[in-house]
């Protein structure tokens, strides 16, 4: 029986078709914002108009197999169709991680029927609608999300969508590689993976499955252990090596973005393919504004893997120039509001001097938010400037002025081993005609940098805003603002010492004579 929620669900659908969002010029096909929206956060109208003003095309979020399945073979879908069906008429594409296994269905750290074959015949072998062994309790659950959501699929037909409208890139599990999200080993994600594969692209082969966000917490390399796994499955490499594309997960290190990305993809080309890399989360929490520990003014050790405000700013830009130079794909950011990240719902206090860690379970939070939450917040609700921006904002909607639109050369030219402790990131984008050079400065001194010019101007665009600029005997000469305290490492502050979030960065686009072609972009191929 149809539920009141999915009716609902359908009444909104048909109260929105008259007046859908359409995608807006300024949309950057390449970024994202985590938790935009999700079944625990209140689908509000300025959630969505803040992440389209700021440029977003894309959200992620995770769709819990155990909030789903609640009892064996009875599900729930009523909360996702609401949010799917408010995603869609916002414009937005969506990210789904499938993802936790239902009490009835754990089977120690791992799920019951997992080793099941895959297709009600006895075997593992695809067919373009076969039908689904029920003895595999998670083919099963995947095979469903994807016949409801998919593009053309039961709720695309319910709510008269148009074609293409629908979920189409699905990522396998968040973190497999990190034991609190998984701790089933890594033959069994192998197994987790295949399976889910097969199971979607009988019904959706357009679908793109994507290896669940990679965190590596350690210096295992979890993606090489489950390659070698297939590499001794006959089947893998007609079925795509059970992947279309690649998660990896960076925070807090802007070098790192670009390093998971060219490790990923050396790690893919040593057995003999490529895919795309998607970086699907990507921030730093900040520690200078409530929730996070703003009393830490005085102890850098203290703050550990915090930043400033300002550095979460800068971050946000080199880590993704870093991440694009080694040509990764869609970027997400992590997140949009603080909500109550890795803290229970209803964890709240006001702002304070430290004195509430006394005996107290939880006395900050990690504020990862491109927004302070609300007044009305589940969690964290007591900030004095609620629903504000923080810097952030400014550096993304910049990201999507300057680079998020995309047609950018696959690999930027990266020089960040400069003796004067400069960094620039240079790109082309030949469809305009355009040299595109990022830049920032990792010394704790102004620094100025020249660039030699190769047009009688340029746009310099900075988180202050834009100008014009003009060459000088060949020469374009910007002064870039200082770094500030290394927030990560920990190095002596002398002029080699490393730095992991560098000062106030800027971007310089300049008109140039037939600008190189990209190189072509990622395709999956076998």
């Amino acid at each position: 029986m149809t539920s009141i929620r999915f009716l609902l669900a359908l009444m909104l659908g048909l109260a929105f078709s008259g007046r859908r969002v359409e995608a807006q010029p300024n949309r950057a096909d390449l970024l994202g914002i985590t938790f935009i929206s999700s079944i625990d956060i209140p689908h509000e109208p300025q959630r969505y108009e803040r992440a389209l003003a700021l440029g977003a095309s894309w959200n992620r979020f995770p769709m819990y197999w155990d909030r789903i399945e609640t009892r064996a073979d009875r599900f729930d879908w009523d909360a996702y169709d609401e949010l799917i069906v408010t995603d869609t008429h916002y414009g937005l594409q969506d990210v789904v991680v499938l993802w936790g296994i239902p009490d009835q269905w754990r089977d120690g750290r791992s799920i019951v029927g997992l080793r099941q074959p895959v297709f009600e015949d006895g075997t593992d072998d695809p067919a373009p609608g076969k039908p689904i062994n029920p003895a595999n309790p998670w083919a099963r659950f995947v095979r469903l999300a994807v016949e409801r959501y998919m593009p053309d699929g039961v709720l695309a037909q319910a709510q008269g969508w148009r074609r293409g409208e629908g979920i189409r890139v699905w990522e396998i599990w968040n973190e497999p590689d990190y034991a609190p999200f998984w701790s089933g080993g890594v033959a069994d994600f192998a197994r987790l993976l295949k399976v889910a594969y097969l199971a979607i692209k009988t019904i959706d082969p357009a679908a793109v499955v994507m290896v669940g966000g990679l965190l590596y917490p350690t210096q295992n390399n979890f993606l090489a252990q489950v390659l070698n796994i297939y590499m001794n499955d006959p089947s893998a490499r007609a079925s795509n090596w059970y992947m279309d594309a690649v998660g990896v997960h960076s925070y807090g290190d802007a070098w790192r973005s670009g390093w998971l990305t060219l490790f990923v993809r050396q790690t893919l080309i040593a057995f003999g393919f490529e895919r795309p890399i998607w970086i699907t989360e990507m921030g730093v929490p900040v520690w200078d504004d409530y929730p996070g520990p703003a009393w830490l003014t005085r102890d850098q050790r203290l703050r550990g893997g915090f930043a400033s405000q300002e550095q979460q700013a800068n971050f946000i830009i080199q880590s993704a120039a870093y991440a694009w130079s080694e040509g990764a794909e869609v970027i997400f950011w992590h997140q949009l509001y603080d909500d109550c990240g890795n803290q229970p719902p209803g964890t709240n206090f006001p702002p304070h001097n430290g004195a509430l860690c006394v005996g107290s379970a939880a006395c900050f939070g990690e504020a990862f938010g491109m927004f302070r939450n609300t007044a009305s917040s589940v969690c964290f609700a007591q900030h004095p400037t609620p629903d504000s921006p923080r810097p952030v904002t400014q550096a993304f909607r910049l990201l999507a002025d300057t680079l998020g639109m995309g047609g950018l050369s696959r690999r930027g030219v990266v020089s960040d081993t400069r003796t004067d402790g400069l960094v620039t990131i240079e790109f082309t984008r030949s469809a305009a005609d355009e040299r595109i050079v990022v830049m920032w400065n990792t010394r704790l001194t102004p620094q100025p940098i020249v660039l030699s010019a190769q047009s009688s101007s340029a746009r310099l665009y900075t988180l202050d805003g834009q100008q014009t600029i003009l060459p000088m005997n060949g020469v374009y000469r910007i002064e870039l603002p200082p770094a500030t305290m290394p927030r990560q490492r920990f190095l002596p502050d002398d002029q080699r010492a490393p730095i992991d979030i560098g000062g106030a960065p800027a971007v310089l686009i300049e008109r140039i004579a037939s600008a190189p072609a990209p190189f072509a972009t990622n395709t999956p191929t076998g």
